[in-house]
């Protein structure tokens, strides 16, 4: 009989060998210690054991479920009104027998009793309090349709996708990009910046974020005036064993409201990838929301070509 229950602090060893047995697909990172969900996961100033829940058979961890909160319109702490369902796992001996189900419907059950009147399923932008750098690459990104039995499993139990987020990778190995001609002009008026004096925005960046290795680009003129276009890019060193190359992720690409549309964001694109290329790093991955078309065009327009896309659910009813 499986007996469900909220986490314990014996758990780790065993639940990061459930995760590498799951067969999570091309987003989930491998090889990982102990010490990688600690740092991300177990050490969150928000971690709440009940929200973490395990199935157990005979003693062996077989299956659980990690459930958090998105943040408030400061991000400065917990909105408990969005629940989140981050993973799901069950061990592939132990599918088909309702404890993926039962695992969900006991998340819904934490996330209700904390408040939340929405819950989705997949963290994704800023609701995601859990799995920054262990799934996704760049971000999470809901689940991904490399991940094959997700979107199956959601929509059999209720939940409905309600976003998609396209994953973009560019390679940097060869030859270095060709000149833009409209770009030119850019480069003899922009140079690329890496930001000395930059600052975590807030506590929920800091804590999701702040634990990777990450950078801050600006695009700023050579006459001295404000950055017009910026981006951090954020190591994915964990994915090393699983890509088998150096990837590095872009989020947080912004332009100057005031400046869109003039070739700032391609342009920045450009330089950090040249930046980058000389620093051995054989990709580059840009997560864009499906409805951000002007973000896709741009995307494809300097040499990132799609490799995967994820999907948020949301429960409709229960």
């Amino acid at each position: 009989m499986t007996e469900f229950r909220a986490f314990y602090n014996a758990d780790p060893p065993q639940l990061l060998k459930l995760w590498h047995a799951a067969g999570l697909g091309r987003g989930a990172a491998e090889c990982l210690t102990n010490d990688a969900f600690e740092v991300l996961i177990y050490s969150q100033p928000y971690f709440d054991p009940d929200g973490l829940i395990v199935a157990v058979e005979n003693g062996e961890v077989v299956g659980f479920v990690l459930a958090g909160f998105g943040p408030n319109a400061e991000e400065s702490a917990l909105d408990y009104t969005q629940g989140v369902i981050c993973a799901v796992i069950v061990h592939p001996n132990f599918r088909r027998q309702g404890i993926g189900r039962e695992l969900v419907y006991r998340a819904e059950s934490y996330l209700k009793s904390k408040g939340a009147t929405l819950i989705t399923a997949g963290p994704s932008g800023l609701v995601s309090p859990y799995l920054v750098g262990l799934y996704g690459g760049t971000r999470p990104s809901g689940f991904l349709l490399s991940d094959p039995l997700a979107a199956p499993f959601f929509e059999t139990i209720g939940y409905h996708a309600i976003k998609s987020i396209r994953i973009y990778q560019r390679d940097l190995l060869g030859p270095k990009s060709p000149i833009k001609f409209h770009l030119v002009n850019i480069r003899r008026k922009m140079q690329l910046m890496i930001s000395e004096d930059f600052k975590a925005p807030n506590w929920w960046w800091l804590t999701r974020m702040g634990r990777l290795e990450t950078l801050h680009f600006e695009l700023v003129p050579k006459t001295g005036e404000a950055a017009v276009a910026s981006a951090t890019v954020v190591g994915l060193d964990l994915y090393i064993p699983k890509w088998e190359e150096r990837v590095i992720g872009l989020t947080d690409v912004f332009v100057k409201e005031a400046e869109r549309s003039k070739g700032y964001c391609q342009s920045l694109l450009l330089e950090i990838a040249r930046r980058l290329q000389d620093e051995l790093i054989t990709k580059l991955e840009w997560h864009v929301e499906e409805s951000n078309t002007a973000a896709s065009h741009v995307a494809l327009a300097v040499g990132y070509y799609q490799v995967d896309t994820g999907i948020v659910y949301q429960l409709i009813s229960r």
